[in-house]
Protein backbone atom coordinates (compact mmCIF):
# COMPACT_ATOMS: atom_id res chain seq x y z
CA UNK A 1 0.00 0.00 0.00
CA UNK A 2 1.07 3.90 -0.42
CA UNK A 3 1.85 6.16 2.07
CA UNK A 4 -0.78 7.93 1.40
CA UNK A 5 -3.17 4.84 1.88
CA UNK A 6 -1.27 3.45 4.61
CA UNK A 7 -2.09 7.22 6.49
CA UNK A 8 -5.65 6.84 5.58
CA UNK A 9 -5.80 3.38 6.88
CA UNK A 10 -4.49 4.68 10.17
CA UNK A 11 -6.28 8.11 10.74
CA UNK A 12 -9.49 6.16 10.42
CA UNK A 13 -8.52 3.46 12.99
CA UNK A 14 -10.16 4.16 16.34
CA UNK A 15 -7.19 2.84 18.45
CA UNK A 16 -3.73 2.79 18.25
CA UNK A 17 -0.79 1.09 20.29
CA UNK A 18 2.30 3.74 21.37
CA UNK A 19 5.51 2.35 21.79
CA UNK A 20 7.67 4.32 23.94
CA UNK A 21 11.48 3.24 25.55
CA UNK A 22 13.25 4.95 28.15
CA UNK A 23 16.76 6.48 28.21
CA UNK A 24 17.72 3.07 28.92
CA UNK A 25 15.89 1.89 26.16
CA UNK A 26 13.05 -0.11 27.77
CA UNK A 27 10.02 -0.82 25.85
CA UNK A 28 7.01 0.53 26.68
CA UNK A 29 3.70 -0.16 24.95
CA UNK A 30 0.24 1.28 25.65
CA UNK A 31 -2.96 1.40 23.69
CA UNK A 32 -4.39 5.20 23.00
CA UNK A 33 -6.79 7.45 20.84
CA UNK A 34 -5.47 9.85 18.93
CA UNK A 35 -5.74 12.97 15.75
CA UNK A 36 -3.67 13.00 12.50
CA UNK A 37 -3.48 16.57 11.42
CA UNK A 38 -1.50 17.27 8.30
CA UNK A 39 0.47 20.27 8.72
CA UNK A 40 1.03 23.11 5.86
CA UNK A 41 4.48 21.18 5.14
CA UNK A 42 2.70 18.30 4.12
CA UNK A 43 4.47 16.63 7.26
CA UNK A 44 2.08 14.35 9.78
CA UNK A 45 1.68 14.52 13.37
CA UNK A 46 -0.49 11.53 15.62
CA UNK A 47 -2.03 13.75 18.69
CA UNK A 48 -2.83 11.74 21.85
CA UNK A 49 -3.55 13.80 25.15
CA UNK A 50 -3.73 12.68 28.73
CA UNK A 51 -7.45 12.20 29.94
CA UNK A 52 -9.54 11.77 32.69
CA UNK A 53 -9.89 7.76 31.86
CA UNK A 54 -8.83 6.79 35.74
CA UNK A 55 -4.83 6.55 35.77
CA UNK A 56 -2.62 5.90 38.75
CA UNK A 57 -1.09 9.03 38.45
CA UNK A 58 -1.13 12.00 36.14
CA UNK A 59 2.32 11.94 35.20
CA UNK A 60 2.36 8.75 32.81
CA UNK A 61 5.30 6.35 31.70
CA UNK A 62 4.95 7.50 28.34
CA UNK A 63 5.38 11.32 28.99
CA UNK A 64 8.40 10.87 30.95
CA UNK A 65 9.92 8.01 28.19
CA UNK A 66 9.38 10.76 25.02
CA UNK A 67 10.87 13.30 27.38
CA UNK A 68 13.82 11.03 27.99
CA UNK A 69 14.01 9.26 24.40
CA UNK A 70 11.96 10.82 21.88
CA UNK A 71 11.91 8.18 18.66
CA UNK A 72 8.51 6.29 19.32
CA UNK A 73 6.41 4.19 16.68
CA UNK A 74 2.54 4.20 16.68
CA UNK A 75 0.68 0.79 15.36
CA UNK A 76 -3.08 -0.01 14.08
CA UNK A 77 -4.22 -2.95 12.62
CA UNK A 78 -7.06 -4.77 11.54
CA UNK A 79 -7.13 -8.50 12.40
CA UNK A 80 -10.12 -10.98 11.87
CA UNK A 81 -11.21 -14.46 10.67
CA UNK A 82 -10.65 -13.59 7.04
CA UNK A 83 -6.73 -13.78 6.58
CA UNK A 84 -6.93 -12.04 3.66
CA UNK A 85 -8.38 -9.10 4.95
CA UNK A 86 -5.29 -8.71 7.46
CA UNK A 87 -3.19 -5.39 7.55
CA UNK A 88 -1.46 -3.00 10.04
CA UNK A 89 0.17 0.25 9.95
CA UNK A 90 2.59 1.78 11.59
CA UNK A 91 4.33 5.75 11.90
CA UNK A 92 7.76 6.01 13.00
CA UNK A 93 8.31 9.52 14.47
CA UNK A 94 9.55 11.98 17.32
CA UNK A 95 7.37 12.90 20.34
CA UNK A 96 7.03 15.84 22.23
CA UNK A 97 4.92 16.58 25.14
CA UNK A 98 3.11 20.01 25.04
CA UNK A 99 1.20 21.78 27.60
CA UNK A 100 -2.30 22.18 26.88
CA UNK A 101 -2.25 25.61 27.27
CA UNK A 102 -0.23 25.82 23.71
CA UNK A 103 -1.80 26.73 20.38
CA UNK A 104 -0.70 23.12 19.08
CA UNK A 105 -2.44 21.47 22.20
CA UNK A 106 -5.66 23.03 22.40
CA UNK A 107 -6.11 22.58 18.22
CA UNK A 108 -5.13 18.60 19.33
CA UNK A 109 -7.63 18.71 21.53
CA UNK A 110 -10.09 20.05 19.49
CA UNK A 111 -9.42 17.44 16.93
CA UNK A 112 -9.57 14.78 19.66
CA UNK A 113 -13.02 16.28 20.84
CA UNK A 114 -14.55 16.25 17.59
CA UNK A 115 -13.44 12.59 16.56
CA UNK A 116 -14.57 11.26 20.06
CA UNK A 117 -17.84 11.50 21.23
CA UNK A 118 -16.94 10.26 24.88
CA UNK A 119 -14.58 13.98 25.16
CA UNK A 120 -17.28 15.78 24.25
CA UNK A 121 -18.38 15.63 28.12
CA UNK A 122 -15.14 15.66 29.49
CA UNK A 123 -12.57 17.16 27.20
CA UNK A 124 -8.84 15.97 27.62
CA UNK A 125 -6.83 18.29 30.24
CA UNK A 126 -3.36 17.50 28.59
CA UNK A 127 -0.79 17.08 28.63
CA UNK A 128 -0.86 16.64 24.98
CA UNK A 129 1.53 13.77 23.15
CA UNK A 130 2.29 15.13 19.39
CA UNK A 131 4.12 12.75 17.51
CA UNK A 132 5.60 14.11 14.46
CA UNK A 133 6.07 11.10 11.77
CA UNK A 134 9.11 10.57 10.19
CA UNK A 135 8.12 7.48 8.09
CA UNK A 136 4.70 5.31 7.65
CA UNK A 137 5.24 1.52 7.26
CA UNK A 138 2.65 -1.06 6.30
CA UNK A 139 1.72 -4.34 5.50
CA UNK A 140 -1.37 -5.98 4.16
CA UNK A 141 -2.51 -9.43 2.73
CA UNK A 142 -4.36 -8.21 -0.07
CA UNK A 143 -0.94 -6.71 -0.99
CA UNK A 144 -2.75 -3.42 -1.79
Amino acid sequence: MTDEQARRRFAQARVARLATADALGQPHIVPMVFAVSRGSDGGDTVYSAVDAKPKRSRALRRLANVAANPRVAVLVDHYGPDWDALWWVRADGTGRILDADQPEARDAIARLVARYPQYREQPPLGPVLAIDVARWSSWSAAGD
